[in-house]
C-alpha cells in the first residue's frame, strides 16, 4: 500500500487533537472512525506542513525554559517543538491502532545537519513507522524531516515509543551506550513542581502526566514528570558551547523525574553525558554526541509484508 500524504497549510491545534488521542480511555468510544484504538497495524500516513517559520518570540520563551542561549539560530532541539503537531495529528487519525495517552517516549535521536536561521520558512514531513517487538511491549517511530524553501534536508528526528504491553524477551531493548556511572557531575539542577506546566506552555505538549500530580495519578504515576525533551534540551543548552554546526545527539530516556525534583548532569568525553538523581544517582537520560556523518540513519520505515 503507498503511503498517504496529506499536506497542511498551518498547523493543527494541539487541543482538539488531545482530546481525540485521550478518547481510547472512554469504554467504547474507539469504535468511532474517528476515534484511534481499534487496534492492528499503525497506517502509512504522512503529514507535510508547508511554509512555516518559527515565532521569534515562542524561540525567545522556549530557550529561556530549557537554558539556551538568545540567538539568531534555532535551538536544536527546536524543529521537534514545530513538528509536535504533525506528531499528535498522526496519533489522533482514527486509523491508528491505540491511543497517544499513555505511551512512553523512550529514545530520541536528532540530526543537525546545520544551524536553522531564525526566520528560515521550512517545510516539516512527519511519519510513523511499523510497530517492532521490544522486552516491555512494541515500539515504533516518528520520524521528522525538515527542509528549507530550497529542498534542502538541514534536519531529521527520530523519536522512539513504547506501546506497553506484552513483550518479547529476546527483542532488542533499544540503545546500550551509556556515561561511565563514576564520571563526577559538573552542575546540579533544582527542578520544581511546575517545571512541567512551563514546558508545555512553550511546547505544546501538554500529556497530562507532565501537568500536575492530579492528572499524573491516573496514569500510573505518584506526581508529575519532567518532559523527556525538556531534559535533553537542558542538556544540549549545557553543551551549547561544545557543539558543532552539524551532530548527531541520541538519548535514551531511563527512570522519569518525579518533580520537584534535585537532579545533577554530567559529560564527558567527545561527547557522552548523562543526568542522574542528584542524591541515589539514578540515571534519567543517558546520551551522547558524535559529527553527523558517523551515525547512520538507520530509522527508515520498516513496514511489515
Amino acid at each position: 500500500m503507498a503511503t498517504e500524504t496529506r499536506t497542511l497549510q498551518s498547523s493543527p491545534s494541539i487541543l482538539p487533537l488531545y482530546a481525540r488521542a485521550a478518547a481510547p480511555l472512554i469504554p467504547g468510544a474507539s469504535l468511532l472512525p474517528f476515534v484511534p484504538g481499534g487496534g492492528g497495524e499503525i497506517p502509512e500516513i504522512e503529514l507535510e506542513l508547508v511554509n512555516i517559520k518559527a515565532d521569534s518570540q515562542a524561540v525567545a520563551a522556549y530557550a529561556r525554559v530549557c537554558g539556551f542561549t538568545l540567538r539568531d539560530q534555532l535551538p536544536p532541539t527546536y524543529p521537534h517543538v514545530l513538528a509536535f503537531p504533525l506528531h499528535m495529528a498522526l496519533m489522533a487519525d482514527g486509523r491508528f491502532p491505540f491511543g497517544a495517552v499513555g505511551l512512553v517516549h523512550v529514545e530520541n535521536r536528532i540530526a543537525q545537519h546545520r544551524p536553522l536561521g531564525l526566520g528560515e520558512e521550512l517545510t516539516l514531513r512527519a511519519r510513523p513507522t511499523a510497530l517492532a517487538p521490544h522486552p516491555k511491549g512494541k515500539t515504533f517511530t516518528i520520524v521528522t524531516e525538515a527542509r528549507t524553501a530550497g529542498g534542502e534536508l538541514a534536519w531529521e528526528g527520530v523519536s522512539t515509543i513504547l506501546r506497553r504491553g506484552k513483550g518479547d524477551p529476546d527483542a532488542e531493548g533499544g540503545a546500550g551506550f551509556a556515561l561511565d556511572p563514576a564520571t563526577p557531575a559538573s552542575a546540579e539542577w533544582k527542578l520544581g513542581a511546575d517545571l512541567g506546566r512551563r514546558y508545555a506552555a512553550v511546547s505544546g505538549d501538554r500529556n497530562p502526566i507532565h501537568m500536575h500530580a492530579l492528572t499524573a495519578r491516573p496514569l500510573g504515576f505518584p506526581a508529575a514528570i519532567a518532559h523527556g525533551m525538556w531534559t535533553k534540551a537542558r542538556c544540549l543548552a549545557a553543551l551549547e558551547a561544545r557543539l558543532p554546526d552539524a551532530f548527531a545527539v541520541e538519548v535514551r530516556f531511563r527512570k522519569p523525574i518525579l518533580l520537584p525534583a534535585r537532579v545533577e548532569f554530567a559529560s564527558a568525553g567527545d561527547i557522552e553525558f548523562a543526568v542522574r538523581e542528584a542524591r541515589k544517582a539514578t540515571p534519567h537520560l543517558d546520551g551522547r554526541i558524535v559529527p553527523d556523518a558517523q551515525i547512520p540513519y538507520q530509522h527508515r520505515p520498516r513496514r511489515n509484508q
